[in-house]
């Protein structure tokens, strides 16, 4: 298995990569958008995951392990495929990814062409236990300011919103709704405004 690649980046596409290791070109489908700072003769470290099948090989690259990860679980998935997997990925931010799967959230992949409603909750149904205690980088109490429950914990609910894609308008809305509810802790009022974020 070919879990890693260091070499100097040869072509480039919106979704692929040639990638040249010691003289041997590799072909590397990528999330679209997710390398877009690369820029031809660059040397790049990506995570690779090699899917074999029955008349093709394909590499597919990944710029950290936890894209990776979550495009090996997205293809466990029936249904869902490998151009599906990196259409999510291209579309969306792992943080984004996993907080939908928790809050099965199945509106959200819906927006990706070739998922349906059946699809998309099927995707939700069978990985939201997956990643129930994932560590969400960026989504604790301690990386925001203001962790404590209560008015002082607003700024980091806002941040930490913001940062998962939602609008100003959204977080706003989401933020007073749950700052009238006491005796939360930063985790709980987060995960309430996702409740009430899910269902707008």
């Amino acid at each position: 298995m070919i879990a890693l690649l260091r070499g100097t980046v040869w072509e480039m596409d919106k979704d692929k990569l040639i990638v040249d290791v010691n003289g041997v070109g590799y072909l590397l489908n990528v999330p679209s958008g997710k390398l877009s700072s690369v820029r031809i003769g660059q040397e790049v470290v990506l995570h690779t995951y090699l899917l074999v099948r029955e008349d093709d090989l394909s590499l597919f690259g990944f710029a950290d392990r936890q894209d990776k990860e979550l495009f090996i679980k997205l293809l466990s998935v029936s249904g869902i495929g490998p151009k599906a997997a990196l259409s999510i990925l291209s579309s969306f931010s792992s943080v984004q990814i996993i907080t939908a799967l928790v809050q099965e959230n199945h509106v959200m992949f819906t927006e990706i062409s070739g998922i349906g409603s059946k699809i998309a909750r099927r995707l939700t149904l069978e990985l939201k236990e997956k990643f129930k205690d994932y560590h969400l980088e960026g989504l604790t109490g301690e990386t925001f300011a203001g962790s404590e429950s209560g008015p002082g914990s607003e700024p980091g609910i806002m941040e930490a919103l913001l940062a998962l894609g939602f609008t100003p308008g959204e977080t706003r809305t989401a933020v007073n709704a749950v700052g009238k509810l006491e005796g939360l802790t930063f985790e709980e009022q987060l995960r309430e405004a996702l409740r009430l974020l899910a269902r707008a």
